[in-house]
């Protein structure tokens, strides 16, 4: 019940505050940890669910990464687009709540290149120089390290 009535109160509350509507939101990104939760946050807002992004039939609970994975899926997927307004709510462990309202300005331009089998490379170059480290330390003082 916590869940179910906090999800709907945190997002009034940030839509408030930001002196917005659910009627200026385009897509509200909630806590994946059940679709009844999700549904009775919808109901509660008095909004379709097709305005709620909801990747939980995919991955299920992640817990702290369900609302960042389901706004990455919903960039991919080309739902999020420049202009719109979102409200990120969750809720977690020991009756913790948040939400955010935010104006989805786009995805950011990539200032570098990404050269994914360097960072392969180094990261297996870092793994033999620890398996390296531990050999020499066993051989040295005889014992596993």
């Amino acid at each position: 019940r916590f869940a179910t009535r906090v999800m709907a109160d945190a997002t009034r509350e940030v839509l408030e505050s930001a002196g917005l509507s659910l009627s200026d939101v385009q897509w509200v990104i909630p806590h994946q940890a059940n679709y009844r939760i999700i549904e009775a946050a919808a109901r509660g807002l008095d909004l379709p669910m097709d305005r709620f992004i909801i990747n939980l039939d995919r991955y299920g609970n992640t817990s702290t990464a369900s609302i960042p994975m389901a706004a990455c899926e919903a960039v991919e997927k080309g739902q999020l687009k420049a202009g719109d307004t979102i409200v990120l709510v969750g809720f977690g462990a020991g009756l913790t709540w948040g939400a955010l309202v935010a104006k989805w300005t786009g995805p950011l331009p990539t200032t570098r290149r990404v050269y994914p089998s360097w960072y392969r490379f180094l990261a297996r170059l870092r793994s033999a120089l620890r398996r390296l480290d531990r050999f020499v330390e066993r051989v040295i003082w005889g014992r596993r390290a």
